[in-house]
């Protein structure tokens, strides 16, 4: 049995994966902010999901998690109020191992390769506080020289747009990233980005703006990725997938328009390479579990 953790802003989720991948439990917990609060809880998350499968013998235990993620060490990871922490150092003693460590859109590209069925290479585009992307070509994650590929939302698409948190204008998480798109929306809502879409559908031209900057957005994001890493397909996924084709649907249709002017562009098929992931799929948990299992495929727990 392997475990895996998805650790994000609000939940942690904790699977516990068989041989063949299949996931046989799962546990999810609320995350609590600051490094004491996080490890704490992926410790509790292990001893859970673990009982849950019957506590058998834990041959790995793998980690997603936001910000940036360098031999186990995690920086700048704001959401979970984890400026600089040595997580490995931290968990290691509580768990009985050292785990492996990844960044949580890179872990959740790997978990729907393996969901996907394990063909080709897949580009999985998160929308969520943020945007970016984690890259698989073969079975391997790719990182880049400095770790940093798949970084497209820092792509400025107008240098008119709206400030992006990296400080550049019109970057690409500016128009589809839920932070600015909180800033930007600022109507009550129990799903503010629904409520968005609920408001243009009304006609609303300041919500109809904002709708249209986020397709834009994520269909640009799209392009980039085909275009440069020329994947098999593109996944979407993360908290604005939660539209499902009321995002989609535009999102294909914006790539087929661009197409409609350009040969090039038109052999590429990119509208037919966008799908989503299915909501509530725990591929970032799942990739986590397999990171972990790459890096320590001996035992690290026993029976008892």
């Amino acid at each position: 049995m392997r475990i895996g953790l998805d650790v994000g802003g609000t939940k942690t989720l904790a699977v516990a994966v068989a041989a063949d991948d299949s996931i046989v439990a799962q546990a999810r917990l609320r995350t609590g902010r600051g490094p004491d609060a996080v490890v704490s809880g992926i410790v509790e998350a292990v001893r859970q999901v673990r009982e849950a499968a019957g506590a058998g013998p834990v041959r790995s235990v793998g980690v997603g998690i936001p910000g940036q993620v360098d031999r186990g060490r995690v920086t700048h990871a704001l959401n979970l109020g984890i400026d600089d922490l040595d997580l490995v150092a931290a968990l290691a003693p509580r768990l009985g191992a050292p785990p492996a460590v990844e960044n949580d859109v890179r872990a959740a590209a790997l978990g729907a390769y393996t969901l996907r069925g394990r063909a080709g290479s897949l580009a999985y585009l998160n929308l969520g506080t943020g945007v970016a992307a984690g890259i698989v070509s073969d079975g391997r994650v790719w990182r880049g020289a400095r770790g940093a590929a798949g970084e497209v939302g820092h792509i400025s698409i107008d240098p008119a747009g709206p400030t992006c948190r990296c400080g550049q204008r019109g970057c690409i998480e500016a128009f589809a990233g839920g932070a600015s798109l909180a800033r930007r929306w600022r109507r009550p809502g129990d799903v503010p980005v629904q409520d968005l879409f609920d408001t243009a559908d009304a006609g609303d031209p300041d919500a109809s703006a904002i709708r249209t900057g986020i397709v834009c957005a994520v269909a640009s994001a799209a392009q980039v990725l085909i275009l440069t890493a020329d994947v098999d397909v593109v996944v979407l996924g993360g908290g604005l997938t939660g539209l499902g084709e009321r995002l989609a649907a535009p999102v294909r249709a914006e790539l087929n328009s661009r197409a409609g002017a350009s040969d090039f562009l038109r052999s590429l098929r990119l509208d037919g390479r966008v799908t989503l992931l299915p909501v509530g799929s725990p591929a970032a948990a799942l990739g986590a579990a397999l990171v972990g299992a790459a890096s320590a495929p001996e035992e690290v727990f026993g029976h008892g």
